[in-house]
């Protein structure tokens, strides 16, 4: 049976699964959960897959190794073309993103924090959707994205392709990086950052050494480096050390990130809480493996995604904000990382 028969069955059987491919390789992994309980992480233990919201708040919710079915398959996908769909522009929504923008930007000119990301969520409705062609077109065009389709019948089906990890830690090295920093792919050597992005993207970095200071040694940084996933670029630094901690501390100590919250992070976070005016869930949370083969966890950022429910399809997007941001340019780039989710539906 292909992985992608295993999907339809379980779906079919309203059982909890999660199908993904890590970034730059050919092999898709599957964890199928046997029984359709609700299993949540107490303190990141466990082992398994594990899918956490972007409020640590709440519940992270854990596919157990224990409890599943493991699968893998080598696939070669071919292009599945997308269709060149006008998607119709929400003038309210532009409206409400560009106010939320300046309401950020004042807040840093006040010296609440220095940087914000904001971020919304946008309805599409579909005349019909199909899990396995969305799953495969965002697989065909994500290639150096980690992928995924998630589903448990009590909270709701994801997908996404985000090109950020979290952490990678194997006994006790690891590895993590700092993203940040947007501008859309025009097929050109010559890429050129603003000073907007540039200082964005080293509040990041400094921010996440500065904090891991405490619980690891051996700290080094990567040279700063261009990135793309699908339509867009991003600016990347690698960062790397020993831990001296456990792994729950250093998950703790990345999440959520300057990257999907700001900085400094408890004014930011709770900016975000008062002023966005919805509720993220998943979006900006975290994803993957969480302590299997002999300890080893690999989690991503939940970024470029889309809650499905029904024929209606939600698309998360967001960017960081500083005290130069253009409110109108940050629009413009929510709206250009909508293309990125609109384009495989």
């Amino acid at each position: 049976m292909s992985i992608f028969s295993n999907i339809k069955e379980t779906l079919d059987k309203q059982l909890p699964f999660v199908t993904y491919r890590k970034p730059n390789c050919s092999t898709i992994k599957g964890w199928f959960q046997q029984n359709n309980n609700l299993i949540t992480s107490k303190d990141y233990s466990e082992s398994g897959f594990i899918f956490a919201p972007f409020d640590s708040r709440e519940k992270a919710i854990l596919i157990p190794e224990n409890q599943s079915t493991y699968f893998e398959e080598k696939v070669n996908i071919d292009h599945i073309s997308s269709n060149n769909t006008n998607y119709s522009s929400d003038t309210a929504s532009e409206e409400n993103h560009i106010q939320l923008v300046k309401k950020g930007i004042a807040a840093i000119k006040n010296q609440k924090f220095k940087k914000v990301v904001l971020s919304r969520k946008e309805k599409v409705e579909l005349l019909d959707f199909n899990l396995i062609e969305t799953f495969q077109k965002l697989l065909n065009s994500y290639p150096t994205a980690f992928v995924y389709v998630w589903y448990h019948p009590k909270v709701g089906l994801w997908l996404g392709a985000t090109p950020e990890t979290l952490v990678s830690i194997k006994d006790t090295n690891f590895t993590t990086m700092s993203l940040a920093g947007t501008q859309v792919y025009n097929d050109t050597t010559n890429v050129i950052w603003q000073t907007k992005e540039i200082e964005e993207q080293q509040f990041v970095t400094d921010y996440i050494t500065d904090k891991l200071i405490n619980y690891c040694s051996e700290i080094t940084t990567s040279n700063t480096e261009t990135i793309r996933a699908g339509n867009l670029l991003h600016l990347r630094t690698l960062i790397n050390g020993t831990l001296k901690t456990d792994n729950a501390t250093l998950i703790n100590s990345l999440h959520p990130t300057p990257a999907v919250c700001g900085m400094p992070l408890e004014a930011s976070k709770q900016f975000i809480l008062d002023n966005e005016n919805y509720h993220r869930s998943f979006y900006t949370g975290f994803l993957g493996e969480l302590n299997i083969n002999d300890k080893e966890s690999n989690l991503f950022v939940n970024l470029r995604c889309m809650e499905v429910s029904n024929k209606v399809v939600y698309i998360y997007v967001g960017g960081g904000i500083t005290r130069d941001s253009n409110p109108v340019k940050e629009w413009q780039e929510t709206v250009a990382k909508t293309t990125t989710m609109k384009k495989v539906l």
